[in-house]
């Protein structure tokens, strides 16, 4: 059974960073694309960076352009969010997750093999 786990969250202030981490069994990361989302108290889940399966190609939402970095190392089956300048709107729950079906990146539905989520707050 495929399972992702987020880890890295935590409480930080403005301005801060933090960097999350997504492991997983079998090669679930290593031969897809990945994306990471986000999802704040009464909000739907969005869409905050995917990494194409070589890992030549990187997208982000406009929100988080030039703030978050997402990268990946296909050796250790891991994905990584660096979160640099952080703001409170950033407060959410962060989830990694597989694109294992053909959809643009920011829908959520073409993803699959969600994890529980790691907890990022921002305090201002």
């Amino acid at each position: 059974q495929v399972q992702l786990v987020e880890s890295g969250g935590g409480l930080v202030q403005a301005g801060g960073s933090l960097r999350l981490s997504c492991a997983a069994s079998g090669r679930i990361i290593s031969n897809n694309n990945m994306g990471w989302f986000r999802q704040a108290p009464g909000k739907e889940r969005e869409f905050v960076a995917g990494i194409s399966w070589t890992g030549g190609s990187t997208y982000y939402a406009d929100s988080v352009k030039g703030r978050f970095t997402i990268s990946r190392d296909d050796s250790k089956n891991a994905a990584y969010l660096q979160m640099n300048s952080l703001k409170p709107e950033d407060t959410a729950v962060y989830y990694c997750a597989p694109k294992v079906r053909p959809s643009p990146w920011e829908s959520k539905g073409g993803y699959d093999f969600w994890g529980q989520g790691t907890q990022v707050t921002v305090s201002s």
